[in-house]
Parts: structure tokens; C-alpha cells; sequence
């Protein structure tokens, strides 16, 4: 990408009156450059049965060319138009809770043959309409696209399919799946019940899987119909998005982000993260890191926040902090959603950069400062490469394993391991990649995380052994390696076959109560040093226990592992820890394998990042993610604070305003 891009989503069919022409001059004058347009109005393109209007995206298209800046077009498929449901009632999805009900978004079976037909048609409709338009740069397909949990008749028909060339014959599957309980063998293809009702985690994951693969297919499948069009230098992209909570909070449960995004050119994602006092970064970070590692490279931030919610309304300065901490993350492309507050309706006060007013102000006017930024600051921040030596393996078929087998208690799930981890990697300053299970570059990296690989096939546990003995270093969470791929119990003493590199075996799990780490080995003072939700009672064959529990029953048996395997280590945590836990046991893990450096020194709310610029410079991000004040001596080699132009030496004394940062560019 030749330059930083800086966005907004714009709806001019959501306008309450015309103002075209006042608001491109209000996004020129706060730098934007790229506008995203078309994904959510299928109904006014197509208002009836095959009549067309794109009007509106012609009139945007030709301003927004005649002002300077670009547009992304996407395709409005997930959001059907009334006509459609009125005509063919089943393109709505039917889940476990029904048949689906017009009115939300995303609502639709996205295998209905009907569904599919339309949506084909107004693609091809609207990208040849747009395709040589001068303003447009790329497309997106769909929106936030998942299965909608469509599992009806169809779908299930489809299934079967999946599972026949599966396993080829019923009688496997019984096997592989434990169908004998409870009489839920299925003796003949034909037989094949919905897996709606099933109470079988076996079968229910692999449907999940099933679902996911819908998605992957799906998309697919649009990106190759946008490909048909697009013209040389164009891009195709989706934005992908994450478990919600509220906020993007960890790996997405429907949708197999490694595989979707193989369709794509660019990946992109909508990430979302609480603000004011609770702005730490983490979720940027987190996004950042997972959608950079799908295609190992640069990423484009189709959504984030302007003000949204009114807890979400940024402090002065956070909105910048924001801004940047996503090209840290190797974001080439920040766009909110959205440009102006819409006035009716479902999102009214989920706010844009805009208020209802349409007027300045401070959210705005901020902006402005970024934008100018952006366009001064591009030639050095655009396309940042990164080189980690870090990488968190994370696993969708463990997450909807862990969903059939829950935690005690239903609070925490594989998500809260994973962030878990990867947020006490993110407060040392280690920077992170992630891998699945089908990536084939480990042993590009010299330490692995491994949150909760409750389901793993044989040859992958295997694999992680034989990258320990190569000399890699793994740190394990609990309820690691419990489940074959098909989330059938091992018949050994857990955990199964990595216990060869962790030197350990266990056969007993309890929820803990009222369980510390005996003689608070980590130094992190009684009100962490508590266990929660989940211990596993080691035994240590040729291991070195970091810790043991601390119980009357259970303090014979370890907590936390380090075994020396071949050339590598692998380090059990077999045991839900506190945060402070856990960053120690990463630190004392990173410090014994000399990955523990001068960045590491430094830790949050002071939050450093790096790369490799187009030129070949070192760009070092610093930011503050406080209400107070901080400073820190300056450990790298000497160069230009790219705000103020000032030179910066080694061991300098750096000021960090609240909320502040400063971007250094090695000499």
C-alpha cells in the first residue's frame, strides 16, 4: 500500500437531509482519504424483485472522485430486503431456536439456494456498475460474515454429506464419536437425526466446525465472483471480527479466520474496546496481532470506534492514542464506523464522529489532528513489518469443545485463557503472532503459547514434542491435550501424548476452593496467589515444580511445571492462576530462554512497539496508556521523535503525557 489510509463508513441513504458536499468538506478537512460505502442498503439498491437503484452510490462515487477520496464498495449481502423474505420465507435461517423472523440483520441461511441467487445477482450488479469508477480502490464482501447458526433441513442434509466423506462409513463415526451412549448410534446414513437436539460434544463440534466451514465457503465464494471484476491494483477484503462481549474480546467462535481469509487479497477486521478509565490497548493489540498473522502482513481496520457508546466516549487525546496504537500493530488502514450518528432505528446511539448535530466537535476536532498526521507521517509508518518470536497457537476446535465441556462455574471459558496469557505477554511488551493448528511455520518461532489445546489431534500433540526437542519452548496452560480431534477422552494419563515433553501426569481435576499457591512462590501477595475454577492434581515424572497448592488434601500434588525436553522447555500451568501469576511465570520462562530484553524492562501502562518501516528503519512506538504522567529512559539506538522532529539519544529521558505517545525513527 502506497500510503496510510483513514476512513469513516458513510451512509448518505441514512441522511435526514442533503448534505453530500458539507460532509466531504468536513472529511477534508479532518484528512480522510478513504470512504466505505453500499454494505448495509441492499433494500434501497434492490427495492423490489430485480429493479435496481444505485443512484446513491453513483452520486457518492463521482463526489467523493471529484474531492479526492477513495472508496471501498461492499457488497450488501448480510442484510436481505423485505421483498425477498416476502417471496421466499426460507432464505431466513432456521437454528436451534426456530425458524428465523425478519427484522435484524444477518438473519439469513447463507447455503439457500434462493438466498445465494440474489445475492450473486446484486454483486454482479453492483461491482460492474462500480468497477472503473476511478474513486474506487477495493471491495468488501458481506459484513462481520458468520453462520447465523443456520441449521435447518438443509443444512443438515449437508452435514451428512461432510460427515460421509468424513468417515466413510457409519460405523467409524459410531466409534470415533461415542455414539453407543445413550442409544445415539446411528446405524444407517439415512438415519442421521439433526444435531440440534444432540447431546453429544463430539457431534455437536464437528457440526460447529461444519457451520464455520459454511463461512469459509461462503466467502469464498463472494471474493471470487468480486474477482471477476476488480481491476488491476483493486483490492477484495472482509472484516472479520471477534468473540463480543461487549468489546472484540478473543477468537471468533463461528468463523475459522486462518482458513476465510485465504480468499482474500488484504484481511481486515472491526475491532471495539472499552474507553475512558478502561482504555488499555489489549484489545487493539490483541486484534491487530490475530488479523496481521492470517495473511503475515499488513492489515486494514475497516471498524473501530469514534465515540459509540457513551461509555466508549474517548478523552481527549485517547482517540489518537487509539489511532496509532493500531499501526503499531501493523495496521495499514484505521476507519470508523462511522461517520455520522444515525438519527432512528437500532444503532441511534451507538455515535460516529459525528453527533446528531452534524456539527465540530471535540471527538472531531481531534480527528483532524490524526489525519494530519496520517497523510505528514505516511511515508514512514505505512507498511510496518513485523518479526516476533513469539506466537500464541490458538484452536476454534477447542473453543467449541470447551463450550460442550464448560469450566465449572459457566464464568470463564477458552477465550479467558487465551487473553489470560496473551494480556500478560501484552503488559511485558513481547509481541506476538498467532498460529493454528494448521500453520506450518512453529518453528519459526522460539517460544510457542498453548491456552487450553483441549482437542488436538495425535500428530499436532506430536509435532509439539518434536518442536520442544528441536529446541522450541512451550508454555502450556491447563486442559491441554485432554481430547483427540474428534473430542474423544484419552485412554492415557493426562496430558496424554505432550506429557513426554512436560514430564508430568495427572488423572485427577477438582474446582478449586479455597486453594493458594503454597508459600505464594511468585511473590504476588495473598489476594493473587489464589487458584481458581480449574486445578489438575500433578505429578511431576521428570519436571521441576514452580509451584505446588497449598490445601490440606491436595498439597502433595504440583500446580506449575518446567521440564528441560531435548534442547527445549516445556513449561504446565495446570491451574487457572491470577493475572499477576501468570506474567510472573512468563517472565521467569522468558528470562531462561534469553527472550527477555531492554523492552521488557519497560511495562504497562507504558506500552512499546516496533518494526521495519518501507525503507528499511526502525520505527519504535511508545504510549501511555494512563491518566498520569510517565517517563522512561530511551534503551535503543538514537533518532528523530517523529512529532516534534526533535532528535532522541540513547538513555534519554522520555516524557509520556496521560494518554500520550511519541513515535522514534531510528537513524
Amino acid at each position: 500500500m502506497e500510503k496510510l489510509l483513514y476512513g469513516v463508513a458513510y451512509y448518505d441513504e441514512y441522511m435526514p437531509y442533503e448534505r453530500l458536499d458539507q460532509d466531504i468538506e468536513m472529511m477534508k478537512a479532518a484528512g480522510i482519504n478513504v470512504v466505505r460505502i453500499a454494505e448495509s442498503t441492499w433494500g434501497t439498491h434492490e427495492p423490489q424483485n430485480g429493479v435496481f437503484d444505485f443512484s446513491s452510490v453513483d452520486r457518492v462515487l463521482d463526489a467523493m472522485h471529484k474531492a479526492g477520496i477513495s472508496v471501498i464498495v461492499g457488497t450488501p449481502t448480510y442484510a436481505v430486503p423485505t421483498w425477498m423474505v416476502k417471496e421466499h420465507p426460507d432464505v431466513l435461517a432456521v437454528t436451534s431456536q426456530g425458524a428465523g423472523r425478519y427484522g435484524a440483520r444477518q438473519i439469513m441461511d447463507i447455503t439457500n439456494p434462493k438466498f445465494l441467487f440474489y445475492a450473486e445477482r446484486i454483486i454482479r450488479k453492483l461491482i460492474d456498475r462500480v468497477k472503473d469508477h476511478p474513486a474506487v480502490i477495493g471491495y468488501q464482501t458481506d459484513n462481520e460474515t458468520k453462520h447465523y447458526h443456520t441449521a435447518g433441513p438443509n443444512v443438515q442434509h449437508l452435514f451428512v454429506k461432510w460427515m460421509r466423506e468424513k468417515f466413510k462409513t457409519v460405523e467409524q463415526m459410531n466409534k470415533q464419536f461415542g455414539l453407543d451412549y445413550w442409544s445415539n448410534r446411528i446405524n444407517a446414513w439415512e438415519d442421521f437425526p439433526s444435531t440440534i437436539g444432540t447431546i453429544n460434544g463430539s457431534l455437536g463440534s464437528e457440526f460447529a466446525k461444519f457451520q464455520r466451514s459454511l463461512v469459509t465457503d461462503f466467502l469464498g465464494w463472494q471474493a471470487a465472483i468480486v474477482n471477476e471484476y476488480k481491476r488491476e491494483g483493486q483490492f477484495v477484503t472482509q472484516n472479520f471480527d471477534f468473540e463480543w462481549r461487549g468489546y472484540s474480546h478473543g477468537i471468533q467462535p463461528d468463523v475459522d479466520h486462518f482458513a476465510a481469509s485465504k480468499a482474500f487479497d488484504i484481511a481486515g477486521v472491526d475491532i471495539y474496546h472499552p474507553s475512558q478509565d478502561e482504555l488499555t490497548g489489549i484489545e487493539i493489540s490483541f486484534g491487530g496481532d490475530v488479523t496481521r498473522s492470517l495473511k503475515a502482513n499488513n492489515y486494514l481496520v475497516v471498524e473501530t470506534q469514534a465515540q459509540a457508546f457513551p461509555h466508549w466516549v474517548p478523552y481527549p487525546g485517547q482517540l489518537r492514542l487509539q489511532a496509532f496504537s493500531h499501526l503499531a500493530s501493523g495496521a495499514n488502514m484505521v476507519a470508523y464506523w462511522h461517520w455520522h450518528s444515525i438519527h432512528n432505528s437500532f444503532e441511534t446511539y451507538w455515535k460516529g464522529l459525528l453527533s446528531h448535530d452534524f456539527a465540530a466537535n471535540p471527538v472531531y476536532n481531534e480527528a483532524i489532528t490524526i489525519g494530519r498526521d496520517f497523510a505528514k507521517l505516511s511515508p514512514q509508518l505505512v507498511n510496518l513489518q513485523k518479526t516476533n518470536k513469539v506466537a500464541v497457537l490458538v484452536s476454534n476446535e477447542s473453543l467449541t469443545a470447551m463450550e460442550w465441556f464448560k469450566l465449572p462455574g459457566a464464568s470463564k471459558n477458552y477465550n479467558d485463557v487465551v487473553r489470560l496469557m496473551y494480556d500478560e505477554l501484552y503488559k511485558l511488551n513481547v509481541g506476538c503472532d498467532f498460529v493454528n493448528p494448521a500453520s506450518d511455520n512453529y518453528e519459526n518461532y522460539s517460544l510457542l503459547i498453548v491456552p487450553a489445546l483441549y482437542c488436538a489431534s495425535d500428530s499436532l500433540l506430536e509435532r509439539l514434542n518434536a518442536y520442544v526437542k528441536n529446541g522450541g519452548h512451550i508454555v502450556y496452560s491447563f486442559k491441554c491435550g485432554f481430547t483427540d480431534e474428534n473430542v474423544q477422552a484419552r485412554t492415557v494419563s493426562q496430558p496424554g501424548i505432550i506429557s513426554e515433553a512436560c514430564g508430568i501426569s495427572y488423572s485427577m481435576f477438582v474446582e478449586p476452593k479455597h486453594v493458594a499457591l503454597k508459600g505464594d512462590p511468585f511473590q504476588v501477595g495473598q489476594e493473587h496467589n489464589q487458584v481458581q475454577t480449574w486445578m489438575e492434581l500433578i505429578t511431576p515424572t521428570t519436571a521441576e515444580v514452580l509451584a505446588y497448592y497449598d490445601h490440606p488434601h491436595w498439597g502433595q500434588y504440583a500446580a506449575i511445571t518446567h521440564n528441560r525436553f531435548g534442547d527445549g522447555t516445556a513449561t504446565y500451568i495446570g491451574c487457572m492462576t491470577s493475572s499477576a501469576v501468570m506474567m510472573k511465570v512468563l517472565k521467569h520462562v522468558l528470562k531462561e530462554i534469553d527472550l527477555w530484553g531492554i523492552d521488557q524492562e519497560i511495562t504497562f501502562p507504558l506500552i512499546t512497539k516496533s518494526g521495519i518501516n518501507s525503507i528499511g528503519k526502525t520505527i519504535r512506538y511508545y504510549f501511555n496508556y494512563s491518566e498520569s504522567t510517565s517517563s522512561m529512559q530511551y534503551p535503543h539506538n538514537g533518532g528523530m521523535e517523529l512529532f516534534s522532529k526533535q532528535e532522541v539519544v540513547k538513555g534519554q529521558q522520555l516524557v509520556l503525557d496521560p494518554w500520550g505517545m511519541k513515535i522514534i525513527e531510528e537513524n
